[in-house]
């Protein structure tokens, strides 16, 4: 298929949550990537009427196979994700106390939001498709949903001030 059909299919099969393709530029530059390694080959070069040419693509015996050690190694070992929050909560001292509670206050609103989100999505996909294509959703929903209870477990600790962090004069001690 052509690049502009692959990112609709990706956000109408709601795969947009797991694939970045926000920028149809980003899938460009993966299919030149994926053209360049011999993962993919161009299946066809159109031009219909007077439209601009549409190039259609298509996945390669190499592709096949790295496609399957790569899913087959992303599924089987773990690897570390460095993700925003946890660095985040590694600086959560720099915050006064009640800056903290605000912020956590508001991710939790996300949080519950988006895990509402995925309840929908997951809802609407099995009223049509078997199970097997609400895994990525089933997995986010779980990490959503234990993230909600870390959050609110934190914000608990610290409104009953079980966390505490010395402060002089509005700043951090640590703060020089």
């Amino acid at each position: 298929m052509h690049a502009y059909r692959m990112q609709q299919l990706i956000k109408e099969r709601r795969k947009d949550d797991v694939v970045n393709v926000s920028q149809r530029t980003s899938v460009y530059q993966t299919i030149q990537r994926l053209l360049r390694d011999g993962l993919a080959e161009v299946a066809s070069v159109e031009r219909p009427d007077n439209r601009p040419e549409r190039t259609t693509y298509r996945i390669t015996e190499q592709g096949r196979t790295t496609l399957h050690a790569w899913l087959t190694a992303m599924l089987s070992a773990p690897t570390p994700e460095y993700a925003e929050f946890p660095a985040a909560l590694s600086f959560l001292p720099n915050l006064s106390p009640a800056e903290a509670l605000a912020a956590l206050d508001t991710r939790i609103v996300h949080l519950e939001e988006r895990n509402s989100a995925l309840d929908a999505e997951i809802a609407e996909v099995v009223s049509f498709l078997p199970p097997l294509f609400t895994v990525e959703s089933e997995y986010q929903r779980t990490v959503v949903q234990a993230e909600l209870s870390y959050v609110r477990g934190l914000v608990t600790e610290l409104r009953a001030g079980r966390i505490t962090w010395p402060f002089v004069d509005g700043r951090p001690v640590w703060d020089g």
